[in-house]
């Protein structure tokens, strides 16, 4: 017998558009990455090649007019960026007997589970992106090999010196923290990425204000620890450091206990990247088998799943306009 399924298993297409948004839901508030990223969303039947585009800034060098005469006109430049997509997904087994005579709703809570997982992979995604661009500060030394001091306000404002010099944007707008597309106005600053790891070292930083302490600053990001200056910081554990490649670690955390781990934080400006959002109708695709079904393989409906897959990508725009600083952090 033919399959009498939808392209979402066996839950119709509004019960699996509801699903999408139910998933998606539980993902947002993990999502720490997606809302600092130019975004661009997966329309129906692309291709799996995204592009992205960077208007050039025009040459500013001072043109003196001539009386009566019209000077020459500028062209708009563009770069355009390309990255191909790559789908992700997961899911989970359901036997009968938990379908049929367990007293949670397995196949609703499986679902919110498989929202959280998949925030995650992406984040891990996007996150291993950024942190293979160029710019890069070393806490001390002149290589990822010889780190094994943590974060200072000197270091902090030598990052931010050199993205300065570089006209990168500061913030004034990120994307929403709903299913949902849109943005929310936010005070002018850059973003800090960084693991949790490393929040008693930001919050000891001179200067440092923490979130509760705002008062009428602007939205609050999910995982935001306070800011320093003009540096707002995010804090995930998807962010992870590099297991033993510092220096001798000294009073620093170690994997092992030789050398130091080496935690990066990432510095963004507005544009430095770009990823296709967790977002939208067409972000993520749920598929459900119910158990008792008989089909091809399991003639007795014994087996269900629950699951996902998601197209996504991500890439950056301008190394110029993000940095990334190695620390250690103490034990």
């Amino acid at each position: 017998m033919a399959y009498t399924g939808t392209a979402y298993g066996d839950i119709s297409p509004r019960t699996g558009g509801y699903a999408s948004k139910e998933l998606l839901k539980r993902a947002q508030p993990l999502l720490v990455i997606e809302k600092f990223l130019q975004s661009q969303p997966l329309s129906e039947r692309s291709t799996k090649t995204m592009i992205f585009r960077r208007y050039n800034a025009l040459d500013a060098t001072p043109t003196p007019l001539s009386e009566g005469v019209t000077p020459t006109g500028k062209k708009l430049t563009k770069t355009d960026v390309t990255v191909d997509l790559v789908q992700y997904g997961d899911f989970v087994e359901i036997s009968d007997i938990i379908q049929d005579h367990h007293t949670d709703p397995v196949l609703q809570e499986t679902m919110a589970i498989l929202g959280e997982q998949a925030a995650l992979m992406l984040e891990t995604v996007r996150f291993g992106v950024l942190k293979a661009g160029t710019s890069v500060t070393y806490a001390n030394g002149a290589a990822r090999t010889d780190v094994n001091t943590g974060i200072t306000l000197d270091l902090q404002r030598r990052v931010t010196r050199a993205l300065k010099r570089q006209n990168a944007r500061v913030f004034t707008s990120v994307v929403r923290s709903t299913p949902d597309f849109g943005t929310v106005n936010v005070a002018p600053s850059f973003i800090g990425l960084c693991h949790t790891d490393c929040e008693s070292a930001i919050r000891g930083l001179a200067g440092f204000k923490p979130v509760e302490d705002y008062g009428n600053y602007g939205a609050i990001y999910e995982g935001e620890i306070g800011k320093v200056e003009d540096v707002r910081y995010v804090a995930s554990t998807v962010f992870l450091p590099w297991a033993d490649a510092g220096g001798l670690k000294g009073t620093m955390l170690s994997t092992t206990g030789t050398n130091a781990d080496v935690y990066p934080i990432l510095y963004l400006a507005r544009d430095a990247a770009a990823s296709v959002p967790f977002k939208g109708k067409k972000a993520v695709t749920p598929m459900v088998l119910n158990p008792n079904v008989p089909r091809g393989g399991d003639p007795l409906g014994q087996r269900g799943s629950c699951g996902w897959k998601a197209a996504s990508a991500a890439v950056i725009l301008n190394d110029a306009w993000m940095h990334r600083l190695e620390v250690a952090v103490l034990a």
